[in-house]
Formats: C-alpha cells, sequence, structure tokens
C-alpha cells in the first residue's frame, strides 16, 4: 500500500495557496488512493508530526512562514453516478475532483442543482467542510453523505447529511478540525426542477447575456460571468475569494442598525429571529475597499476580498484582516469571522499551539 501515496520534504508552499504565499511546509503526503491513509499515517516519519489535509489551498491562509508538520494531499479524482431513478441520480465524487470541473460533470450528465457554485474554486473534498455557497444555494442541500477517514477512531465512516451538522459556512469537520479526512462525498442531484434564479443579479445578467433562458447551463455560464466580473483573479492578485463570512445579527438588532445606517442591506437568514448583513457593505463604509499596507491589501474590486499584490506575508495579511475586522467592530458594533482557516496564528491574535 506504500506506493499508493508518497512523501516530500521540506516543500514550497506558493503555488499550493492561492494567495500564493511564500510558505514552506515540513512535510508533504501526496495520496493516491483513499485506502493508503491508513498506512501514511502509520509511516514511522510520520510520528508526532501535526497533521493537515490541505487540497487546492483556496481557502487557507499561511500565517508563519513554515508548517511544522506534514500536509496531506489528496489526488484521488473521479466521479460516477452509482443509483439513479427518472427523478434524481446519486454521484460519488472523490475528494481530489476539481469543483468547478465537477459542477460542468454534473451538467454533462443531465444534472441540476450545483450551476450556481459555478467557479468556486477548490476541491470536492472541501466543499461540506465550508459547506460551500453562492448565489442562493448551499452545497449541503445536495449531500447524501460524506466519506472520510476519522483520525480519533482510526476507521472509515461515512456521515450522512444530518450528521454533517451543516450551517452557513459551517460543519461538524469545520468544528472539529483534523479529526475527519474526507475521502469522497455523495450527492443527491436531480434531473430536472432545481434551477434557481432566485438570487439578485441572475437574471439581469442572463438578459444582458441575451436573454437566454434560465437553463442549468445558463445560469453556470451567468455565475462565472458574475464572479469573473466582480472577484480578482487570484493568478493575478492572491486571494482566497471572501475572507469574511457574512455576519448573522438578531432581527432586533438590524432594525436598529438600519434605522442609524441608510442604505444598510439587510436579508433573511435561516430563523426568523436573525437576519445577515452584508460584510462586504460594512467593511466599504468602513472605508477599507481599496487600502493597502505594503502588498497587503483590501481588493478595489471587491471590499470582501483581500489580496496578495506581490510580496505580502501571512502574517501581514492577517494583520490587516484583524485592522478591517476592529474597525467594522467600532463603527458597527459588528463582528467579523473569517472564512479561510488560519494557520499558524488565531484570527483573535494569538499563536496557535
Amino acid at each position: 500500500m506504500a506506493s499508493a501515496y508518497s512523501l516530500a520534504w521540506d516543500v514550497s508552499l506558493r503555488d499550493r495557496n492561492t494567495f500564493h504565499l511564500d510558505a514552506r511546509a515540513h512535510c508533504l503526503a501526496t495520496v493516491h488512493d483513499a485506502m493508503a491513509l491508513p498506512s501514511l499515517l502509520a509511516d514511522p516519519a510520520l510520528q508526532n508530526l501535526p497533521l493537515m489535509v490541505l487540497g487546492a489551498g483556496s481557502n487557507v491562509l499561511f500565517a508563519t512562514d513554515r508548517f511544522e508538520g506534514c500536509l496531506i494531499h489528496l489526488q484521488c479524482d473521479s466521479a460516477r453516478i452509482v443509483d439513479h431513478d427518472g427523478e434524481h441520480a446519486l454521484v460519488h465524487v472523490d475528494a481530489g475532483f476539481e469543483w468547478d470541473a465537477l459542477v460542468d460533470w454534473t451538467l454533462d450528465h443531465g444534472l441540476q442543482g450545483l450551476e450556481n457554485l459555478a467557479l468556486i474554486p477548490g476541491q470536492a473534498g472541501a466543499a461540506p467542510i465550508q459547506n460551500i455557497g453562492a448565489y442562493g444555494v448551499e452545497v449541503g442541500k445536495f449531500i447524501e453523505a460524506v466519506h472520510v477517514y476519522d483520525c480519533q477512531t482510526a476507521a472509515v465512516d461515512r456521515l450522512t447529511a444530518a450528521r454533517c451538522g451543516f450551517g452557513y459556512r459551517d460543519s461538524v469537520f469545520k468544528r472539529e478540525p483534523d479529526r475527519r479526512i474526507v475521502t469522497a462525498i455523495e450527492l443527491q442531484l436531480p434531473k430536472a426542477g432545481a434551477t434557481n434564479v432566485s438570487y439578485a443579479g441572475l437574471n439581469e445578467e442572463l438578459a444582458a447575456m441575451g436573454g437566454l433562458n434560465p437553463t442549468p447551463r445558463n445560469v453556470a455560464a451567468a455565475v462565472r460571468r458574475i464572479r469573473r466580473r466582480k472577484l480578482p483573479d487570484p493568478a493575478v492578485a492572491g486571494n482566497a475569494g471572501s475572507f469574511f463570512k457574512n455576519p448573522i445579527i438578531s432581527s432586533a438588532v438590524a432594525v436598529e442598525l438600519q434605522s442609524r445606517f441608510e442604505g444598510m442591506p439587510v436579508f433573511p437568514a435561516s430563523t426568523a429571529a436573525e437576519r445577515k448583513l452584508s460584510a462586504a457593505w460594512l467593511i466599504e463604509q468602513a472605508g477599507w475597499r481599496g487600502l493597502r499596507d505594503g502588498d497587503a491589501a483590501v481588493s478595489a474590486q471587491h471590499a470582501l476580498v483581500l489580496v496578495n499584490l506581490g510580496q505580502a506575508t501571512g502574517a501581514q495579511l492577517l494583520a490587516l484582516a484583524r485592522r478591517v475586522a476592529a474597525s467594522v467592530q467600532e463603527k458597527f458594533g459588528v463582528a467579523l469571522e473569517p472564512e479561510p482557516r488560519i494557520v499558524g496564528a488565531t484570527f483573535q491574535g494569538e499563536r496557535a499551539g
């Protein structure tokens, strides 16, 4: 089984994170077969080393210039339909399958639901961890189960959607980091009736594309056009997409804030007692859009995105994120939480243990 994984030492991570931070890892384990995970974790060379799964590096900020542990990268990347009826298909996807390619794969197979999640960077294995969402859709709606290797019990497990604890950009995997290694996901996808154009801007984009009908392929194309126009390209300015979650607050606090700040957008949340705010609006109103500190900057294209304009370090980007959050807290009394995983420090300012 040892041939199903390989180890490399003192590895540069610059091309393995979308911030393009010049960090290094003590060890990188590349896994070609998820069945090799028990052998990998029992490898004498890895004993007593911190372990962390690294997918496409699109939702991580290395706040330290060196990770003194082993990063595990799964390259398993197949997808197949394992069951279907007249209305739905059950799709099994390996963790290493590139997400945007998976959106196209499902469309090619006549399946719907994921088109609103087009162009989200990363791999399929990361999707349930963050419960990725965009344009009115969250992946948790379509997840049937998540296959994992549980490092705590040293056993494989299949977590049904109910066990995943999905919430807004949240899951049991995020709340218990490094306990489970996601090896595959199961998606229950409809063959019709799932196209969602309720999110503001999608119908307008379809109209701008020549009045196209809201078919799944057209919606995916519209989403990609919007994302490319709104968000900076990581190949040009290193970034991890949205850096902060949209805050969830009580309805009463939302009403009070709207009375004080004219034009503040407020959106429905998962319960009637809560409302969602736009983190981008809060950051822009606090005066941060386009501001930079050296090569660490708040994107002029979208206030929710922090960018590395060349030689910024993870520590510099984290310091900027903390300043942005403190400013929003001072002006609005609203706390911002980061979306990416921060390695080597905590967002509140302490060094990670």
